[in-house]
C-alpha cells in the first residue's frame, strides 16, 4: 500500500466543523506503511484542544478499516492560533473562509489563450443579473488571482481605480456591474510587472481571502491564472471551494492541458463543476456554423473527467470588444445570445452547488 493509498483513504476525514478534508487542505504532511503499521503525520494551526483529539480518532478509525493495516501511528504537530485568527482556526496556517461567503468555485484553465479572464467576468455579470432579478443584489464576488497578469480590472471597466482601505487594513473591493471584484491590477501600476516567487503569491491569495471585506456574497467567483502552479495550491489551502469550472476550447491542444487542469482539482479534492467551452464556433452573418478550432473537445474533457458540459460559448466579436471597452457582452447585449448561453451556464452552476451536501 502506497502513501498515496493511505491519502486516498484519509480523504474521508473532514477537517471539525468543514465539508473539506484533511488531505485537500494540507494537513497530512506525511504516511506510510511499514509491516502493517500505518504511519501518520498531522500539521495543525488550532487553539481548540479538541480538534486533534478528534482527527485522531477519526484518522485512526479510518485506517484500521483498511486490509493490511494492523495498527496506526498518528503524530500531530499543534501551532497554537493567532488570537485574532479570521473565523478562529487558520488550519494549515492559512486564512480560514470568510463565512459570509455561501459557495466558492474557482474558474480555471490548463494552458493560456482560452479566454478564462473573458469567460470569468461575464459568469460574473450573468450571475449578478441573475440574482438581482431574484432580489439579491450585490451577492456575487470575483477575486482575481491572476497575479502575473491580472486582466479583469480592465475587463470589467474598473481599470486604474483602486480600492479603499478601511480599519484594521481591510480592503473594501471595488464593485461594477452588480459584481464585487478584486484584483492585484488594484494594487500595482500597470506598468509594473509582478515578479515574485511562489510565497509571496501564497500570502497575497490569503489577504485577498481574509482582509478583504466581501460582505455577504452567495457565490464567489476566482479566476486563476493558467497551469497548476503556487497560485492554484494556495488557493486550494486556503479557501475551501465548493467546486471548480474549467475552460477550453475545442482543439486537443488546449483540451489535453485542461484535463490536467482538472485532475489537479481531482486530487485535492474539489468538486469539478464542469467544463466549459469557449471559442465554440463562428457564427457568420448568414446564421452558419464554422468550427474554425474543431469540435466535440469540450465534451470529450468532460467525459474524461466524469463531468458535465456546462455550455458552449461562441466565438463572436462583442464578446471581445466588451472585454476591451470594460462593457461585458453580458451587460451591453443583455438579449443577445453570448448573454443567454453566460445566464444559462451560471443558472446552471448554481444549481448543481444547490444540491451539493454539506
Amino acid at each position: 500500500m502506497t502513501t498515496d493509498d493511505l491519502k486516498a483513504a484519509l480523504a474521508q476525514v473532514k477537517y471539525p466543523g468543514f465539508s473539506r478534508d484533511i488531505v485537500s487542505f494540507g494537513l497530512v504532511r506525511a504516511a506510510s506503511l511499514t509491516d502493517g503499521v500505518a504511519r501518520i503525520s498531522l500539521a495543525l494551526t488550532t487553539s481548540d484542544p479538541k480538534v486533534p483529539t478528534q482527527l485522531k480518532r477519526e484518522v485512526e478509525q479510518c485506517l484500521r478499516a483498511l486490509a493490511g493495516v494492523r495498527e496506526v501511528v498518528v503524530e500531530i504537530a499543534v501551532a497554537r492560533a493567532p488570537a485574532n485568527g479570521a473565523a478562529g482556526d487558520n488550519l494549515a496556517g492559512n486564512a480560514a473562509a470568510p463565512k459570509a461567503i455561501k459557495f466558492a468555485v474557482a474558474i480555471a484553465s490548463g494552458k493560456g489563450g482560452v479566454g478564462k479572464s473573458t469567460f470569468a467576468v461575464n459568469l460574473a455579470c450573468a450571475l449578478a443579473q441573475h440574482l438581482t432579478a431574484q432580489g439579491r443584489p450585490g451577492r456575487v464576488g470575483l477575486m482575481d488571482c491572476d497575479i502575473y497578469g491580472p486582466s479583469v480590472p480592465l475587463m470589467i471597466g474598473l481599470q486604474g481605480q483602486r480600492p479603499n482601505v478601511a480599519g484594521d487594513n481591510i480592503i473594501i473591493p471595488l464593485e461594477k456591474h452588480g459584481v464585487k471584484v478584486m484584483s492585484m491590477g488594484f494594487l500595482v501600476d500597470e506598468n509594473t510587472p509582478v515578479v515574485w516567487r511562489g510565497p509571496m503569491i501564497m500570502k497575497t491569495i490569503q489577504q485577498f481571502v481574509q482582509n478583504v471585506q466581501w460582505g455577504e456574497l452567495d457565490i464567489l467567483l476566482v479566476d486563476l491564472p493558467p497551469g497548476t502552479g503556487d497560485a492554484q495550491l494556495s488557493l486550494v489551502q486556503t479557501l475551501p471551494l465548493d467546486g471548480a469550472v474549467l475552460i477550453t476550447t475545442p482543439q486537443p491542444a488546449a483540451t489535453n492541458i485542461a484535463r490536467k487542469g482538472g485532475l489537479m482539482f481531482q486530487k485535492v479534492n474539489v468538486p469539478l463543476l464542469g467544463v466549459a467551452e469557449n471559442m465554440s464556433y463562428f457564427l457568420d452573418p448568414a446564421g452558419l456554423r464554422h468550427a474554425l478550432f474543431g469540435e466535440g473537445g469540450g465534451q470529450k474533457t468532460a467525459d474524461s473527467l466524469g463531468t458535465i458540459l456546462l455550455g458552449q460559448v461562441p466565438l463572436i466579436a462583442g464578446i471581445r470588444a466588451g472585454g476591451d471597452s470594460g462593457e461585458p457582452v453580458v451587460v451591453n447585449a443583455p438579449s443577445g445570445e453570448a448573454a443567454k448561453i453566460f445566464r444559462a451556464i451560471g443558472e446552471k452552476i448554481l444549481t448543481l452547488l444547490a444540491g451539493r451536501p454539506g
